[in-house]
């Protein structure tokens, strides 16, 4: 169970605070059923009610500072993602995505800095399935990491560097 106060990852969400655990007084939900109220980052007058029994969304604590410095020094081993079949290539993506988990989404990272460096360097676009993954894996990536870090998000991929020299 969660704390009030705490930062989770909630889903496709990322980063929430735990702004309350309480029962609901709504219409349809049971009276006696423990719910989080969720407030996503960046978008404070929004509110998530998850009751506090559900596994249907992936909902974890944000790593620690610790576990951000580790997986920062792993990033040159983690693998890219192989996909050969461009029409599978999106499933791949959604698949990693749906861990929630910091390492794939280094490996969605890593793995669309190299095509798209391919691409561009053949004079192709860079696909908008390509932007909209490396826009999401990114976000969510550095949101964690600068909360963990307790550095600000501009600065993370200066940071990353820094550390992998």
């Amino acid at each position: 169970m969660f704390d009030k106060g705490e930062y989770v990852v909630y889903g496709s969400k990322g980063i929430c605070e735990v702004r309350d655990v309480t029962t609901l007084n709504m219409d349809g939900a049971a009276k006696n059923r423990l719910y989080y109220v969720l407030c996503p980052s960046g978008k404070r007058e929004s509110k998530i009610f998850v009751p506090v029994d559900s596994d249907k969304t992936i909902m974890r604590r944000v790593i620690t500072g610790q576990e951000a410095e580790e997986l920062i020094q792993k990033i040159p081993d983690i693998q890219e993602i192989r996909v050969e079949d461009d029409k599978l290539r999106e499933e791949k993506y959604k698949e990693c995505m749906r861990t929630c988990e910091c390492k794939d989404w280094v490996r969605i990272i890593k793995t669309l800095r190299v095509r798209i460096q391919k691409r561009l360097a053949q004079g192709k676009k860079i696909t908008v399935t390509d932007e909209r993954y490396f826009r999401i894996a990114e976000d969510n990536l550095y949101s964690e990491l600068s909360l963990a870090l307790k550095i600000p998000k501009e600065q993370l991929e200066q940071y990353i560097t820094d550390h992998l020299k």
